[in-house]
């Protein structure tokens, strides 16, 4: 059986730009939050 305590003690991610923490999909690979990739969006 997995060790599940090394996974809830990790802390949780936060958006590089605004700090703000990402909510994400396992196995995701985003820096930033939804906010924030919507201004490089607008530009």
């Amino acid at each position: 059986m997995l060790n599940l305590e090394f996974y809830r003690t990790l802390p949780k991610k936060e958006c590089r730009e605004c700090g703000c923490e990402i909510i994400e999909q396992h196995e995701s690979y985003l820096y930033e939050c939804e906010h924030c990739m919507g201004k490089y969006e607008e530009e």
